[in-house]
């Protein structure tokens, strides 16, 4: 099923299967989220959870038994349940059951929650650890931005713009997707910015760590842009279908990482996890906000 939010600047579409959004559209009606086509891309803005990518042959460890889960885990094939929903916002709801418990064994409640207020829409994480051991787990989304907003643009005339490159490292990702431990520093140019190039994915992912909070998706001759500000999902994806001239982008927030190349993970030693001890919670969002570009120069 289908829900919609709106206020007197958005209108946002979310289904429950996922709590994935399939539409933002402003007041007149522009489409900034990427319209599916199985050609590109068949999703449009899922959610991952409880692990992020690839597990090593789809497999990974806890206290000595080996579980078995698909790429970015199962919430983006789990069917959520509305908590709230009013007009400008909706909580959706997923708890532990017979079926997750099998691939990933412990309680939990897990909550997604869309808010808008003014030009921003808010998404924001819950995941309260309801078991007597500690939980590990990677959440995050990966929504993909349909582009040229705007008639007599391109692709390419799209940059991501960070706030800040200190610091900033690409990971290293081995040809089918998996960490490599090599990572290597991610040259910007003098403004900060990625220059959108269908070829920068012939690798597929970009993927970085120590990201800064905020960046913003804007073409330099386009009077429209998007920025993202983000809490508790320090590493970022940068990806659209590698070999093609797929007319989106997805910027993907994380919270973690993928497996390592060749290495089936022990939850309880990939380094990059989030960890909740028995009863405690953790919160991470990203915001995307609709800005005239001339209000971000």
């Amino acid at each position: 099923m289908i829900y919609t939010i709106k206020n007197e600047n958005l209108e946002v579409s979310i289904e429950d299967l996922g709590g994935q959004m399939c539409s933002i559209k402003d007041t007149k009606g522009r489409e900034y989220l990427w319209q599916r086509d199985e050609k590109y891309w068949g999703d449009s803005a899922i959610n991952l959870f409880p692990y992020i990518a690839r597990l090593t042959q789809g497999k990974y460890t806890y206290r000595g038994k080996t579980y078995e889960m698909d790429i970015h885990g199962f919430l983006k094939d789990s069917v959520l349940k509305v908590k709230d929903k009013t007009a400008d916002k909706i909580v959706f709801s997923l708890r532990d059951s017979e079926e997750t418990y099998r691939q990933y064994p412990f309680h939990f409640e897990l909550k997604l929650k869309y808010q808008l207020q003014g030009k921003e829409l808010k998404v924001t994480y819950s995941v309260k650890n309801k078991d007597r051991k500690k939980m590990y787990f990677g959440i995050g989304g990966h929504p993909g931005f349909l582009l040229p907003w705007e008639e007599g643009l391109s692709f390419e005339d799209y940059d991501i713009a960070f706030a800040s490159s200190e610091n900033m490292m690409r990971v290293g990702m081995s040809e089918d997707c998996f960490v490599t431990g090599k990572d290597e520093a991610f040259p910007l140019d003098e403004q900060k910015r990625l220059h959108l190039r269908h070829d920068l994915f012939d690798h597929d992912a970009i993927i970085l760590r120590n990201v800064p909070t905020r960046l913003r998706l804007e073409a330099e001759k386009g009077s429209v842009g998007l920025e993202m500000e983000t809490k508790g999902l320090p590493y970022l994806g940068i990806w659209h279908m590698p070999h093609t001239d797929a007319p989106y982008v997805c910027i993907e927030p994380w919270s973690s990482l993928p497996s390592r190349k060749d290495v089936i993970e022990d939850l309880e030693t990939q380094e990059n996890l989030q960890i909740l001890q028995p009863k405690g919670y953790y919160s991470g969002f990203f915001k995307l906000k609709l800005q005239e570009t001339s209000e971000s120069r």
